[in-house]
């Protein structure tokens, strides 16, 4: 009886070990390390990194075409930042080729995306959904806080520019905008930079997924500042490179978050 219950309850215990998600502390140079290792996994399988990294320019080109076609200059920039809200999904790929490189396993686009598809499933969808939610509300955010500092009124690039930088009311305008903006990419910073890798490493669902992600934010503030931090940092490089940049940095941040993930969390 007792041999026959006992495969059973290992199963069951091992399902219950693999959903239990540990938040581990992390050492003052694992940042570090996870940008050089990200940056091994680059040089090691750049064909894929390189191809996402191309499909986000590529987004950004097309983000600029619509604004300059729709005569909205403004919302350049907010459509630009705002790319950078979903990545985290779209970087589910690179999390795959980083798990493969690490395990041995063999590498193909079949292979990666059918493991993506199948490691998230449809709790996979629902964070892409969050991410998308988060997008339109920092783009309406954006469409609101223009109308409000300058109404109907679009201005051409040049201008607009000027009055930025020069003006007191176009200050406190780039100010209110970047500090606002700021909280809200850190709030989805703060639910994604765990939850993507671990819905793709784990059998867990979406909520769980979040919530260790906040976890392990609170767990390491200061550390997950400064990767946030470095995150924007180098987004912004990509950005003031013509999005040209963002074809090697999307990549490399993309790999380096799983070497975060996989120190932040407990296998």
């Amino acid at each position: 009886m007792q041999q026959n219950a006992s495969p059973p309850a290992t199963e069951e215990a091992e399902r219950l070990a693999r959903r239990t998600v540990v938040i581990r502390k992390l050492q003052k140079d694992d940042i570090f390390n996870s940008l050089v290792e990200g940056w091994s996994d680059l040089k090691r399988a750049p064909s894929y990194g390189l191809t996402i990294g191309a499909l986000h320019a590529l987004a950004g080109w097309l983000a600029i075409f619509f604004s300059q076609l729709s005569g909205m200059h403004y919302f350049t920039y907010p459509f630009l930042t705002g790319i950078a809200l979903v990545a985290p999904f779209m970087a589910s790929a690179l999390y795959e080729v980083s798990r493969r490189l690490e395990s041995g396993e063999p590498l193909s686009w079949g292979a990666i995306l059918a493991s993506v598809k199948a490691g998230g499933g449809r709790d996979l969808g629902w964070m892409a959904l969050v991410t998308l939610f988060a997008f339109i509300l920092w783009v309406d955010y954006a469409f609101f806080l223009y109308l409000i500092f300058y109404g109907a009124h679009m201005p051409d690039p040049a201008e607009f520019m000027r009055e930025a930088i020069s003006t007191q009311k176009g200050i406190i305008f780039i100010l209110v905008g970047n500090l606002v903006g700021g909280l809200i990419a850190f709030t989805i910073f703060s639910v994604t930079v765990v939850s993507f890798p671990l819905l793709l490493d784990r059998d867990v669902d979406f909520v769980t997924a979040m919530i260790s992600s906040v976890r392990a934010v609170k767990t390491n503030l200061w550390q997950m500042l400064a990767w946030a931090f470095i995150i924007a940092l180098f987004l912004a490089v990509g950005l003031l490179s013509g999005l040209l940049g963002l074809i090697v940095i999307l990549p490399l941040l993309g790999h380096a978050s799983w070497h975060v993930y996989r120190k932040l969390v407990e296998a």
